[in-house]
């Protein structure tokens, strides 16, 4: 007779799938606490960059680099045309005021100067020939004037002569009439005559005045032409550098034409681009300065184009004291610009950590320095060497600001 077996406990029973569950609970709990706690990576002390944070004066400015050009250039014009005749300097070389750059032919203009020549010494001719014309007139009506007096003298004594023997009774009263009348007619020629004299020499007074003018209008003339029979030779305005001259032998050149410029060079200005992201912040009288052989010369900005082209606008500067010693066209230099006046402020150093966090947090090394743990942070303005501390660190935080591509999302840095 078969004996009945008791029933097996179910723990014994079903000890394999406790002893499985137990295990995967234990894993997951592990996995859980391992995931919760802080992601760490140990880091060589020697591969970081540590700054810092302090009070301190911020100033925002930027850094550009500026290239130097003349402070002015002058263009040359051609007074008058013709054709380029020979040519004494190159582009590129140094001119002094009234060195020649090139010389001008223009026969048309000789042959006017030759015309204009004959037409003066013509007007000379006839103003000595009138001039002397009105001085004989004017002697031949002195010189009757004074015949007419003599006669009217030599009258007055023949009158007073017939009146005496017309009282004796040796002259008839018809005698003493005739004598007077001749008298009288000599006066009256003497009156006309001198009113003669005196409106000849009004009307010679004011010939000779306009004489003097049309001979003085020719002469103007003459000199004008012949001022520019100078202008055909080409000289440099100011003292610098020749920069353009297209010309060459035998071209034609017309009037009023651009033929040449000069650059200043005992002054200079910088020129520079700027990104766009400023165009709102530049305006003229902007002070910066160049840091140029352990010396720092101020400059000040004279213009702003706020044409925005190819992200960028520009800008001229000129400098307010001292200029470099060896300041060419076409030298560079790096020029800092302010943007605002000094402030105190919470700064850090600038470093590539930004462009990991876009300026969102840090790794703050802890008070013994041997771990880094990331904190945001709030950076406000910067400058090429600092970022503004808004909010995140306080005074003495020393902040870990070389790249952070190697860190990946690591929570804290163990640092060896």
């Amino acid at each position: 007779m078969d004996k009945k077996l008791p029933p097996k406990n179910p723990v014994i029973k079903y000890k394999f799938h406790i002893g499985f569950v137990i295990i995967f609970i234990s894993l997951l709990t592990y996995i859980i606490i391992l995931g919760s706690a802080p992601k760490r990576l140990k880091v060589n002390s020697q591969d970081m960059v540590v700054s810092e944070t302090s009070f301190d004066k911020f100033i925002e400015y930027v850094e550009v680099e500026g290239i130097t050009h003349p402070i002015n250039s002058i263009k040359v014009n051609s007074r008058i045309g013709g054709n380029v005749d020979k040519i004494y300097v190159e582009e590129g070389m140094t001119v002094k005021k009234g060195d020649t750059i090139f010389t001008l032919d223009n026969p048309r203009l000789l042959r006017e100067i030759s015309d204009q020549k004959s037409e003066w010494e013509k007007t000379v001719i006839k103003f000595r020939e009138q001039s002397i014309s009105m001085e004989q007139k004017s002697l031949n009506l002195r010189q009757q004037a004074l015949q007419t007096n003599y006669e009217l003298k030599r009258l007055k004594k023949s009158y007073e002569l017939d009146l005496e023997e017309f009282k004796m009774g040796i002259k008839s009263k018809a005698q003493l009439e005739m004598a007077q009348d001749e008298f009288d007619f000599k006066i009256e020629t003497m009156i006309l005559q001198k009113e003669n004299i005196y409106h000849d020499s009004v009307m010679t007074h004011i010939r000779k005045q306009l004489l003097a003018q049309e001979l003085e209008k020719e002469k103007l003339k003459y000199n004008r032409i012949l001022e520019s029979y100078s202008d055909l030779v080409v000289l440099s305005p100011v003292d610098g550098q020749i920069s353009f001259l297209p010309a060459s032998i035998g071209q034609r050149i017309g009037d009023g034409e651009s033929v040449a410029e000069v650059k200043i060079m005992d002054k200079f200005k910088i020129k520079s681009s700027v990104n766009e992201f400023y165009v709102d912040r530049f305006v003229p009288s902007m002070i910066g300065g160049i840091s140029y052989q352990n010396r720092n010369f101020p400059i000040k900005v004279c213009k702003v184009v706020a044409e925005v082209k190819n992200r960028s606008f520009d800008i001229e500067m000129i400098f307010t004291d001292s200029v470099p010693e060896n300041a060419r066209v076409g030298k560079s230099f790096r020029v800092r610009i302010e943007l605002d006046q000094p402030e105190e402020t919470l700064i850090i150093s600038r470093g590539n950590f930004y462009q990991s966090t876009a300026g969102q947090w840090v790794y703050r090394l802890s008070q013994d320095g041997k771990r880094a743990i990331k904190t945001p942070v709030t950076i406000g303005r910067q400058n090429p060497k600092q970022y503004e501390i808004l909010s995140g660190l306080k005074p003495g935080d020393k902040v870990i600001v070389s790249g952070y591509d190697k860190f990946g999302d690591i929570e804290e840095l163990i640092i060896d």
